[in-house]
């Protein structure tokens, strides 16, 4: 099955994973709408809507980049119909803006829960509220949200109770319409890496060795073999990156590496 055509609703994809993804599914000829803040450059972190445009247009996809604050209920909304309006309806929304904090409960200022909650739990909500419409009328619609499987192990909590809230957040978005829409034929679906992902963001976490991490080609390659899936069949489902690559056929993970060859790389939260 190939994405040739599809309409796609991405949000916060000007790096990263979100941008590896898009220029998977460009590489068929998709239509790409992207939805993040970033519209200047940050000294900080590398890419814009706009340079992330030209490189899924370099790919073979059309690009939509659309200047949005994922906080802003009427923001989301209007993005999401600008971009059914553009390209004639939506079949495809990722779910991939995610603000992280990985601290403790007394070293989590309010203003960083705030956004986490915000941008995490209420963004995924509120976009998937306003594309649901479209992709009623879209062809093998698919809602893929990039979080983790549901575990209520105290591990998984203790050393980042808001953030693991959040992160649940999603999936517990994921848990809730996979159920509500699943007669309708509308999938939705998450994914989550196994091992960590060499991203900007990731650079930004102290002790982090990205070269015991995985390139986020990875997560593209298993993101776009989930939504050539059937979506009638393929809905509510914690997928991880490598079993669904597996379940492709993939059993050599060497080339995804930042350093091939690597050995013990370094496990993602949330996987027991």
């Amino acid at each position: 099955m190939s994405l040739a055509g599809k309409r796609v609703f991405i949000t916060g994809g000007s790096r990263g994973i979100g941008l590896e993804i898009a220029k998977r599914i460009a590489r068929d000829g998709a239509k790409i709408a992207i939805a993040a803040k970033t519209a200047e450059p940050n000294p900080k972190l590398p890419g814009t809507i706009f340079t992330a445009a030209k490189e899924i247009e370099a790919a073979g996809g059309e690009a939509l980049p659309l200047v949005t604050d994922i906080r802003d209920e009427e923001a989301i909304a209007a993005a999401v119909n600008e971009a059914a309006a553009k390209f004639g309806g939506l079949d495809i929304l990722i779910n991939n803006a995610s603000a992280i904090n990985l601290t403790k409960t007394e070293a989590t200022p309010p203003k960083r829960f705030d956004l986490m909650f915000d941008v995490n739990v209420r963004g995924t909500f509120l976009a998937s509220q306003a594309a649901i419409p479209h992709l009623r009328n879209g062809s093998n619609p698919h809602i893929l949200t990039l979080s983790p499987p549901l575990s209520m192990k105290e591990k998984w909590f203790k050393n980042h109770v808001a953030y693991t809230m959040s992160k649940y957040g999603m999936s517990m978005c994921v848990l809730g319409m996979s159920g509500e829409f699943k007669r309708e034929g509308i999938a939705v679906n998450a994914l989550w890496p196994a091992t960590a992902i060499d991203t900007a963001a990731l650079a930004m976490i102290p002790g982090i060795d990205i070269n015991f991490c995985r390139k986020p080609e990875i997560m593209a390659d298993a993101a776009y073999a989930i939504l050539c899936r059937d979506a009638k069949t393929t809905t509510g489902n914690f997928f991880v990156d490598e079993e669904v690559l597996r379940e492709e056929g993939v059993s050599d993970f060497d080339h995804y590496s930042v350093v091939p060859g690597t050995k013990d790389l370094l496990k993602d939260f949330f996987l027991d």
